[in-house]
């Protein structure tokens, strides 16, 4: 596996940040479970609230986990500053997401200055058994800091 150099050293404080912000996250009870340069994997336990009629974790909760899983393994290799977007994803769903939890990998494929590319891989848990059930290979954008107060309107909630 490729072994990436962050441009920013302190990478992983500014990743974990922008991750707690992400309100989302939070909700849906995803957390961090490794950060390295271009890699992460996020990880969620089972919640019946987040399942769909058949008690499977629905595939909106599941492609949410899988993008955000590509957004951080992306923005780890941003440089200070920078922001990071999802402009395109595809997720395929390989199998009904059941276990006791949920673990999302992403890895950098290709970093670069506009546009990264990622791939992610979720798999469920259960009784120590990792069952791959959804890929996905996503393209992300960097949002490169710029100067005066037009950047900052640009990048402010509406």
């Amino acid at each position: 596996m490729t072994r990436f150099l962050p441009k920013n050293p302190q990478f992983r404080e500014i990743a974990t940040d922008t991750f707690n912000q992400q309100r989302a996250m939070k909700t849906l009870g995803i957390s961090i479970a490794r950060l390295e340069p271009g890699e992460v994997d996020l990880a969620m336990s089972y919640r019946d609230e987040l399942t769909q009629q058949h008690g499977f974790i629905h595939a909106g909760i599941i492609t949410a986990a899988l993008d955000n899983a590509c957004g951080i393994a992306a923005f780890t290799l941003m440089p200070a500053g920078a922001g990071i977007l999802t402009v395109e994803f595809k997720t395929n769903l390989l199998a009904p997401a059941r276990g006791e939890r949920f673990i999302f990998r992403a890895t950098v494929v290709k970093p670069g200055r506009t546009l990264t590319v990622c791939e992610a891989r979720a798999y469920a848990a259960h009784d120590g058994v990792e069952t791959l059930i959804a890929t996905m290979s996503g393209t992300l954008m960097a949002l490169l800091p710029r100067e005066g107060a037009a950047a900052d309107k640009a990048l402010a909630p509406a």
